[in-house]
């Protein structure tokens, strides 16, 4: 099934998002003690702060991409993508799971990074999937491969 264009960014979002929030709220909740309604709700905001980076990140990361002579999606362009992203985020959340946890910033940092290494390995694994399932997006698509919306 070829997905494109907005509803191809909307349904990678949504299900990034979602399949986040279902494995890091009781991580969270175990790992400092806290009762799963506060870790989901950080999950949640996190998450809604992670969808807005992964619509702007994904569509500045995807307008250079059409711009580049190589076409597809390469290990080394999938990492690129992987750590932009992540780094991205834990420059963002670092204020607000120290806040949330009542932790130092030097623990949210140290939190921030367990979670990079998590989600460094799963946004690859999950944009590999994705792509798998739904096409390439045209910007990384072969003349060959190119399909009318």
């Amino acid at each position: 099934m070829q997905l494109q264009g907005v509803k191809r960014k909307v349904v990678q979002a949504i299900l990034y998002e979602t399949i986040a929030v279902l494995c890091v709220s009781p991580i969270l909740a175990l790992v400092f003690d806290k009762n799963m309604g506060s870790t989901t709700a950080l999950s949640v905001v996190l998450s809604t702060l992670a969808l807005v980076w992964s619509m702007v990140f994904n569509a500045v990361f995807e307008y250079w991409e059409a711009r580049q002579s190589t076409r597809g999606r390469s290990a080394a362009r999938r990492l690129l993508h992987a750590v932009g992203f992540e780094g991205g985020l834990i420059i963002l959340f670092l204020p607000i799971v120290s806040l949330w946890l009542d932790i130092s910033w030097q623990a949210a940092l140290s939190t921030n990074m367990a979670m990079f290494v998590f989600f460094f390995i799963y946004a690859y694994v999950f944009q590999w999937g994705f792509d798998k399932v739904f096409g390439l997006p045209r910007s990384a698509q072969t003349d060959k491969l190119k399909v009318d919306a």
